[in-house]
């Protein structure tokens, strides 16, 4: 039987000075805070806090929680914020304001997922070739997980399809923002490679 998974918990101040939070706004309710549980059961090095809605979000939506929970709770200059959205149908400007928040500290980031967070899934089986749009996506990613449907069995990820996810992400993560927001690919790696190192 695998072991209960802890719920996460803010630590006083006296306990939190060995522990660093990374605070996660993500626009699905399912699939990505799925997957970044797989990191939130490895040590009390880190804790990772997911901040969900009830359905699918918009960039504008995923900036409001980020910035209301950062308003309500203490967080520390160590710990990270992350703001994950998929490109989807969203527009440009939408996709900025996201970006220009994560430049405003240097424990703010922003991850985009092209056409949506199922490629970075994608990249930890292949490279992702031909994939032009999300119904591409879904398609090659059932082939590697047949019962795929906004959920992930984090059983199924090992720590090398992780580091190879990464690797894949970021052969392909090249030019401005602006020209990223129109390539297909992934900057979830950026996040996850901050956790792996904690992790070490």
């Amino acid at each position: 039987m695998p072991p209960k998974r802890r719920r996460f918990k803010r630590k006083y101040i006296a306990t939190r000075s060995y522990e660093k939070l990374f605070i996660l706004s993500v626009e699905g309710q399912k699939t990505e805070p799925e997957y970044f549980s797989l990191f939130d059961n490895r040590g009390s090095i880190i804790r990772i806090k997911c901040l969900k809605s009830k359905k699918k979000s918009s960039p504008l939506q995923v900036l409001n929680r980020m910035q209301k929970y950062i308003k309500d709770e203490n967080l520390f200059k160590t710990d990270e914020a992350w703001l994950i959205a998929d490109r989807d149908e969203w527009t440009d400007n939408q996709l900025k304001q996201l970006h220009d928040w994560s430049e405003e500290k240097d424990n703010h980031g922003f991850a985009l997922s092209n056409p949506k967070f199922e490629y970075w899934l994608l990249l930890h089986f292949e490279d992702g070739k031909g994939v032009k749009n999300s119904k591409d996506c879904t398609k090659k990613l059932k082939k590697y997980l047949p019962q795929y449907n906004k959920g992930v069995d984090v059983n199924q990820i090992s720590d090398k399809m992780i580091l190879a996810a990464v690797k894949r992400a970021k052969g392909k993560d090249q030019g401005s923002f602006e020209e990223r927001l129109n390539s297909i690919g992934s900057t979830v790696y950026k996040v996850v490679e901050n956790i792996m190192n904690m992790n070490k």
